[in-house]
This record gives structure tokens, sequence and C-alpha cells, in this order.
């Protein structure tokens, strides 16, 4: 039994009590004070009380047709006209207003008739009563059943917003998941290619060329040495909790951007690719996030050209445009199948369609990173060799631009 079945249960009991206290006592002249019969007829009006939530109507017609025949009985209308008004309420409460102003009026009739057994009073204050109080408590039960709806929409929105969030939260762990995903791929599958072609380079002349050996070691150590600088950034950012400081952060590099594609270049330099940088336009701050993308697609577009076609010379052209910034990186596909310190070269580059649609995780890694800035990118061969042209708005302006021609 729940709590409103509790509830009803002593009401119930309660009114029962209370009535044949009531009746107990001395009734005024004309009306007949309780007996055995009289006693049983009060608990037959107030005991259904207790089922009144499951069968509304049904327990308003009982309890009228019992307290009708304990008027008649000869019995003090007053003492068991309680539960007739309760179960009204009820009536009104959980069913339509057509059926509470049935319920009414036959509540209404019962007490006119209770006023014409009555050997004094006034029919006109009978009457009066015998409108008001069940009009006032369909009132009440009508307000009740409002606010009863108001609350199981309520409840209903707020687990639909709970639902809702809850979805939000997932596409957020999966959000960041990915994005977790793509700078480990970035950081990893680009220094591990450089160490990789240094280290079979160090093999291949440590015997003939100790000098440079020793130069392939040092490219290997300062590379390993930033590898590990940007991924204790990356668990530094993981660790802290929401609102915690980031002490220590300043003792970090700032985030690769867009301006430190010299270092980059000159590293991948290092492993033995020959690699241009040609700046046009008018050199300008971008956004962190900006930066951020065209460094990670500079430089996975560069690792795939020392994995796959490591003779190969490449160019890096970034171009400032009035709202945009474009970064192109394209090479001349040689040495798509030649040998770096005694490797052979994967021959990955010897389909350029099947590269083209890009199913790689860095290439769709960078299509993912154009499109979180608003940008895009577009990767195929060019001639003998491969291109990776990335566009990126740096203004509201041409992020509309850009999203006009998306539409179009």
């Amino acid at each position: 039994m729940g709590n409103k079945g509790l509830v009803d249960v002593m009401l119930a009991v309660g009114f029962t009590a209370a009535s044949m206290l009531l009746g107990h006592e001395r009734p005024p002249d004309d009306w007949i004070r309780l007996d055995l019969f009289g006693y049983a007829l009060t608990a037959l009006v107030n005991l259904p009380i207790v089922v009144r939530r499951w069968a509304p109507v049904g327990v308003c017609v009982f309890v009228c047709a019992a307290w009708t025949l304990y008027v008649a009985a000869g019995y003090w209308p007053v003492v068991n006209s309680m539960a007739p008004l309760l179960a009204l309420y009820t009536v009104a409460a959980l069913r339509p207003v057509r059926t509470a102003l049935a319920c009414a009026a036959l509540l209404g009739a019962v007490w006119v008739y209770a006023g014409l057994t009555a050997a004094q009073g006034s029919m006109a204050t009978v009457a009066a009563q015998a409108v008001v109080f069940p009009l006032v408590m369909c009132r009440f039960g009508r307000s009740a059943r409002v606010s009863a709806k108001r609350e199981e929409r309520l409840a209903r929105l707020t687990e639909e917003l709970r639902t809702e969030q809850q979805d939000r939260a997932r596409e957020a762990v999966a959000e960041e998941q990915a994005r977790i995903a793509r700078e480990l791929h970035d950081v990893v599958a680009h220094h591990m290619s450089v160490i990789s072609v240094q280290a079979g380079m160090a093999a291949y002349v440590f015997h003939t060329s100790p000098q440079t050996a020793r130069g392939a070691l040092d490219t290997i150590s300062d590379t390993s040495r930033e590898a590990l600088q940007e991924m204790r950034r990356m668990l530094k950012v993981l660790r802290a909790g929401p609102g915690e400081p980031q002490e220590g952060w300043a003792s970090y590099d700032p985030m690769p951007s867009v301006t430190r594609l010299g270092e980059m270049i000159e590293r991948v330099r290092a492993a033995g690719l020959a690699v241009e940088l040609r700046t046009e336009g008018e050199s300008r701050p971008v956004a962190p996030g900006v930066g951020l993308c065209a460094y990670r697609v500079v430089q996975e577009a560069l690792t795939n050209v020392l994995k796959h076609a490591p003779l190969a010379r490449a160019r890096v052209l970034v171009v400032y445009e009035p709202h945009h910034l474009t970064v192109t990186v394209t090479d001349d596909g040689l040495g798509t199948t030649g040998t770096v310190g005694g490797t052979v070269a994967p021959p990955g580059r010897s389909d350029p369609a099947t590269i083209g649609r890009g199913t790689g995780h860095g290439l769709i890694g960078m299509r993912e990173r154009a499109r979180l800035y608003g940008g895009t990118v577009d990767i195929g061969p060019l001639g003998e060799g491969f291109e990776v042209r990335l566009v990126l708005p740096t203004s509201a302006r041409g992020t509309e631009r850009r999203g006009d021609a998306s539409d179009a």
C-alpha cells in the first residue's frame, strides 16, 4: 500500500469515528440518536472512502445512496455529511467535468431531501447549501486535477531533460575521445616516424659515418623530448578536474600553432625529407584552435610523405587571405618505393585514388579537425605526387562565406 492508500485508510477511519462520536451525542429535536443500525449505516457511508481513488464515481454514488438511507431512517443528516463531500471532490479531481457535475447534482438532491425531512429550518438555506457546497467541492477538485496534470507534465519534462543531458554527456564523451585520439595520433605518428627514420639512418651509417649517426641520434633525442612534452601537456589537461588550477602549465611549451611550422619542418628535414616552406600574405595572429588545426594537418601530411615517399621533395605554402588561412602541402611523389636506412618504404602511395578517399586515421583526423573549425580540407593526387589543401576561416565573415559555398 502506497502513501495515498494509507492516507485514504486514515481518512475513512477518522471520518467513521468522528461521525459515530457526533451521532452518539444528543441530536436536535425531531432526530433520533444513533443505535446499532445507525452505527452500521454510518460505517457504510464513511468506510468506502478507502477505495475512492480506484472507483471515484462508484464510491460517490454508493456513499450518496447510503447517506439517503441513513436520512430516511430518521437519523441526523449532518453526522455523515463529510464523506459525500469528499467523494464528490475525488470525482472532480479524477474525472471529466461532466461526470463531476452529474455527481454534484446527485449530492445536491440528497442534501435537499435531508432538508425536506427536517421539521424546522429554512428551505432557502438548505437549497443554497445544496448548490454551493457541491460546486465548491467541484472547484477544489478541478484545481487539484490541474495541479496533478501540471506535476505529471513537469515530471515528464524533467525525465526528458535528464535523458537529453545524458545523451549530450555521451556525445561530449565521444567527441572528447575522438579529440584525444586525434591528438595522440598526430603526436605519436609524426614523432615516431621521425625517430624511426633517424634510427634506421643511424644504424645504416653507424660504422661508415659516425658523425652522421651522431646527428641522427641527436635528432632522435630532440624529437622524443618534444613528444614527451606534448604528451605531458595532454595528460595534465586530462588529469585536471573542472575548475582546478593547472599549476606548472607555464613550464611547458606553448601549444603548437601555424607560427611554429618552421620548427617542425626543420625536424622533418633532419629526418631526410626535403621540405620548402613559403608564406604569402601579411602574417597575423590567428585563433589558437585554427593555428593548432593548421599545424596538425601539415604535420600529418609531412608524416605521410616521410612514410610513403621518403625521397620526394615537399612544399608547404601558407597563404594569409583577408578572411581565410590556406595551407597547401604538396610533394612530387619521388621515392614512393625507395629505401631509407635499409628499410623499404611502404607502397601505400602506389594507388593515389585509394588514398584520395582517405580511409586512414590520419586523413580522417584532418577532415574532422577542419570541420570542427568551419573549414575544409581537400586530399588527392597531384600529377605524380600528392596534395593536401586546407582552408580555414579566420573571421566570422569567412565562416559565412564557407557556409554559403557549402550550401551551393
